[in-house]
């Protein structure tokens, strides 16, 4: 794995859609991104994930205390991420709010499921970067970290994203061979100098 960027204390990565942040139950789940990157820096750690079929930026501390310090930041929300995302059909508004709470739909894990009741907060904003006759390209911001967030708010909007196996109906997973969900900028705070960090990497889609 080549980093976007390296040095004592943190690593950033694009990864790629198919790709494991961490190590599956499964034996053929078993290769991923973190012992990948182990391999060349034994030190590194994960301090949060993207599922297996978003691509996009991912951040690794490297030793206990960066990751400490980092692992905080994510916690107190002082690391701010931003995805683009290509929905089926067109979005009304040109910006707006998904407010609905999630909970893992345990009979179907790893799915995740609308609960008014139990749900936990799930809070994400989108506006819309650009349109075509059947779908919209989308920029998201996921206030909130909930697993699938994006995936199922993008469906309870009426938008799924195309090539969404979960969450899309068959003819719109059938658009691509990928999910079309991407990390594309991410906002974070040095763990050891503070400095406000930026980190920009491109959808190929």
């Amino acid at each position: 794995m080549i980093p976007l960027y390296e040095d004592d204390a943190l690593l950033v990565f694009d990864k790629p859609a198919g790709l494991l942040s961490v190590p599956g139950r499964l034996p053929e789940n078993k290769d991923s991104l973190a012992p990948r990157v182990q391999a060349i820096w034994p030190d590194a750690l994960i301090v949060h994930r993207l599922d297996m079929a978003t691509s996009g930026l991912i951040v690794m501390a490297r030793g206990a205390e960066a990751h400490r310090t980092l692992s905080i930041a994510f916690a107190e929300r002082r690391v701010h991420k931003r995805y683009v995302a290509v929905v089926a059909g067109q979005v009304r508004d040109e910006e707006g709010e998904v407010d609905l709470p999630l909970i893992t739909d345990w009979p179907n894990r790893p799915k995740q499921m609308i609960d008014y009741t139990i749900g936990k907060p799930s809070l994400t904003r989108y506006r819309v970067i650009a349109r075509e006759a059947d779908r919209t390209r989308v920029e998201l911001e996921p206030v909130t970290g909930r697993s699938h967030q994006l995936r199922v708010h993008m469906m309870a909007l009426g938008h799924p994203i195309i090539g969404d196996v979960f969450y899309a109906p068959t003819e719109i997973q059938a658009l691509s061979s990928r999910l079309w969900l991407h990390a594309e900028r991410l906002d974070l705070p040095h763990p050891v100098t503070g400095e406000a960090l930026r980190f920009e990497a491109p959808a190929a889609f």
